[in-house]
């Protein structure tokens, strides 16, 4: 689903609203309705005026947490044969070598290649 479809969606709850609220001042309280039909189009207006600043909230394939971290580099802070714990960007993970990979002993540079959960993925890096 693209952005500015996403966006609309989440915009027409809003809308409705915004209608049913002026449809019901023009009949108790009596306003026209081109004022009605103005100030629901300057509603509309406005949010498609705040689309450009919004953009980037809506859209999808934003990296959260651990995904942040692939392609990081780290140092074993105990262990890896294959699961213990890395430090990377000032925080301890846990993390696991593929079981292919040989073993890596605390102090070994490491590099993220990839997030399974609130586990990094990590292979020995060449220093």
């Amino acid at each position: 689903m693209s952005t500015l479809v996403k966006y609309l969606l989440f915009q027409l709850p809003g809308w409705v609203l915004a209608a049913v609220i002026l449809s019901g001042l023009r009949y108790w309280v009596g306003i026209p309705g081109w004022v009605a039909l103005g100030l629901f189009v300057l509603w509309v207006a406005k949010d498609l005026v705040m689309y450009p600043l919004l953009r980037t909230a809506y859209e999808s394939g934003v990296k959260t947490g651990a995904e942040q971290l692939i392609g990081t580099r780290g140092v074993a802070q105990s262990e890896l044969s294959p699961r213990g714990y890395v430090h990377v960007r000032g925080e301890l993970w846990q993390a696991e070598v593929k079981p292919s990979d040989d073993p890596l002993a605390p102090g070994s540079p490491v590099k993220v290649l990839a997030a399974e959960g609130m586990t990094l993925i990590v292979k020995a890096e060449k220093d």
